[in-house]
């Protein structure tokens, strides 16, 4: 079943379609649902029209909360997760629709939906499915090698190139990511190349002994030797072309692929200097990655020291300036960063927990203040208001941001609420507020007693009683 785009549907459903993203901006959520399914019914492989889809879902969800959503949407899994309509893509289709109507935030289900995607054939759509996952459990490996895969399948290895990075950053040694990153470059180098199924791609390549080294980069694992010679390659094209960014960067993925992340930094400022380097956004942010994990590569070498000899006071200062040192450069660059790109107001929540951690609280006041302005860091820039008005002991100016932070939350008690409402109780607890702070608590043991402490708060409360 091929993917199809909203211009290739017939006039009716074109028309549809438009009806649907009309009612979507005048908040209209369930005429747009109603439209969105009509035409998915029709062409499963629209994927424009399942995007808008989604977001009139989730816009849906969270104007009504979305706890009985997740409670019926989670009974309703069962037989999928024994293997229910796994050999019948379609089928599978069709029921997981169904989940993601009531909640369209149930993983399983959209794990599912990638499944029954990718047994039709819509690789994009999966892609998509595994995308959303991400945006839920941003931190889960898994489901982001299986991502990489996606984009993969999908044709699109740029995409993947982005999420092999991105695993990297957060851990330099991730052999997986890694092996990503290989076989994206590889499909980048074949798609800028123009190979094609259709051809024999060794009659492209001006030798047998370049064919082999283009399949040996995309092996999962490459023997020491082999990185080797593929490393010398690089340099020896990189000095024949030095003005072809690719050869940098190549020579740096390799370099970072045998863990030395010194030479990869090296390579990359070189790449920089190049006409073409100083302005290419993607290496401004691997050079400033990579300079990080360098001084964190040092950070962890010191805890190793310290934590041998725990009397040696030469380790343990070695250790207190390598962390003072690492601090400070994820400072200066967030800085630097947000001089050239004020509006960017992530960046800006970013830098004001860098200064909230590095003690500097009226400047992070002042920076979480301005992140308040973009909607995606609204809600952590109130939080992190409120932990600097708790550092300063100005306990009252705190809880009025975490009411206001929990308020905007909705009903749903997720971890970003448990996190709002625990420093809220502890706030009121401050202040002596008790039985406020309690039942701010009592909230949290209610739907999760396992988070943090509120299980020993709750029993000390009830011992006193």
């Amino acid at each position: 079943m091929p993917e199809v785009s909203v211009s290739s549907l017939d006039p009716r459903h074109q028309k549809l379609v438009e009806n649907a993203r009309v009612a979507l901006e005048r908040g209209n959520f369930d005429y747009a649902l109603e439209v969105t399914a009509q035409v998915l019914k029709a062409a499963p492989g629209c994927l424009p029209v399942r995007k808008l889809q989604r977001i009139a879902q989730l816009r849906q969800v969270k104007g009504r909360g979305g706890f009985m959503a997740k409670m019926s949407s989670g009974l309703s899994m069962a037989p999928f997760r024994f293997g229910g309509g796994k050999n019948d893509p379609a089928k599978l289709l069709e029921s997981v629709e169904s989940l993601l109507a009531k909640d369209p935030t149930n993983v399983p289900a959209l794990k599912l939906l990638a499944e029954a995607a990718q047994g039709l054939g819509l690789l994009e759509t999966a892609a998509f499915a595994l995308e959303a996952v991400r945006e839920l459990e941003p931190a889960n490996r898994t489901n982001l090698l299986a991502l990489g895969e996606a984009w993969l399948a999908a044709g699109k290895a740029t995409e993947a190139l982005k999420i092999a990075d991105d695993m990297l950053a957060a851990r330099p040694v991730d052999a997986e990511a890694q092996a990503l990153m290989r076989k994206a470059s590889v499909a980048q180098t074949v798609v800028q190349n123009k190979w094609d199924a259709s051809s024999n791609y060794r009659e492209k390549l001006r030798d047998e002994a370049a064919s082999v080294s283009l399949e040996q980069s995309a092996k999962v694992v490459i023997a020491d030797s082999m990185t080797q010679r593929l490393l010398d390659e690089a340099l020896a094209r990189a000095a024949k072309e030095p003005a072809n960014l690719n050869h940098y960067r190549t020579v740096a993925q390799l370099c970072r692929q045998a863990g030395d992340l010194e030479q990869a930094l090296v390579w990359v400022r070189k790449a920089r200097q190049q006409p073409a380097g100083g302005s290419d956004a993607a290496l401004e942010k691997q050079e400033s990655e990579l300079a990080a994990a360098v001084i964190a590569k040092r950070v962890e070498s010191a805890e190793s020291a310290a934590a041998a000899a725990p009397t040696d006071t030469t380790a343990q200062a070695t250790l207190t300036a390598a962390r003072a040192e690492l601090a400070d450069f994820k400072l200066r660059d967030a800085k630097f960063y947000l001089e050239r790109y004020p509006n960017d107001y992530a960046a800006r929540h970013a830098f004001a927990t860098l200064l909230l951690e590095a003690g500097q609280i009226d400047a992070a006041i002042a920076q979480f203040q301005q992140a308040q302005k973009g909607p995606q860091v609204r809600v952590p820039s109130l939080v992190g208001l409120a932990r600097c008005f708790k550092a300063k002991k100005l306990f009252d100016l705190a809880v009025a941001q975490l009411n206001t932070a929990k308020t905007e939350l909705g009903a749903a008690m997720d971890d970003a609420k448990k996190d709002v409402v625990y420093e809220l109780g502890t706030c009121l607890n401050l202040m002596g507020n008790n039985d406020l702070a309690i039942a701010e608590f009592k909230a949290i043991y209610s739907e999760d007693i396992g988070f943090r402490d509120v299980a020993d708060k709750i029993n000390a409360f009830y011992s006193k009683t």
